[in-house]
């Protein structure tokens, strides 16, 4: 599985240095919004990923190679929480240096919440592009990104108007909540992948 993340990391560095760039623009704004958008895009580098697998017709060459439906498709996984998990220590660093230097609050609720809510993004996504294709299942994955990035910023925006020492009091249930989605959606989502990829190949 590690050659497959790094086979993906090498294919989209050119992706990911673009990326980079962004979450350290969007990190530096003050916005929860932004904030919380620079770590959830992050959740569509697998979906790059997969294009560039569709196009150079990786499928059929992996079908040669000693990797199972279960390695491909986890592998999309873990390369994904990995990318979200870099950016969003990334984008938390630069926050709180930022914050030591500026007058600006570092919220870690908002940054918390962009973390649950990108892997939610992953878990809702991969099984459509898995099942449908990048191309067919692109119109579904942007609805999902919309829906979430919108409640990501409406409590981010709330979460600003509050005091430094109420955030994660405020935003307690709401995480709770949001852990419980992410792990639950994540669950159902691999194995779902995993058959929906052995249905295709099948």
């Amino acid at each position: 599985m590690k050659a497959l993340i790094l086979k993906d990391t090498y294919v989209i560095w050119k992706q990911m240095r673009y990326f980079l760039v962004m979450i350290l623009l969007f990190s530096a704004l003050p916005s929860g919004f932004n904030n919380a958008f620079a770590v959830i895009y992050t959740s569509m580098l697998p979906y790059t990923a997969l294009a560039y697998d569709e196009r150079s017709k990786w499928d059929q060459l992996a079908a040669m190679m000693p990797y199972s439906a279960r390695d491909i498709v986890l592998g999309k996984y873990v390369f994904g929480w990995l990318c979200i998990g870099a950016a969003a220590v990334l984008s938390g660093l630069l926050q709180a240096a930022l914050s030591l230097v500026i007058d600006r609050a570092f919220l870690p609720g908002v940054m918390a919440l962009s973390v649950l809510g990108a892997l939610c993004i992953l878990a809702l996504s991969l099984p459509l592009m898995f099942r449908l294709g990048v191309e067919r299942g692109r119109l579904g994955m942007f609805l999902i990104i919309f829906l979430i990035c919108g409640g990501a910023g409406a409590v981010a925006s709330i979460v600003e108007n509050m005091n430094n020492g109420t955030v994660f009091a405020s935003l307690g249930p709401v995480l709770v909540i949001m852990l419980l989605a992410a792990v639950l959606l994540n669950a159902v989502s691999v194995p779902l992948s995993m058959r929906f990829y052995a249905k295709r190949q099948g």
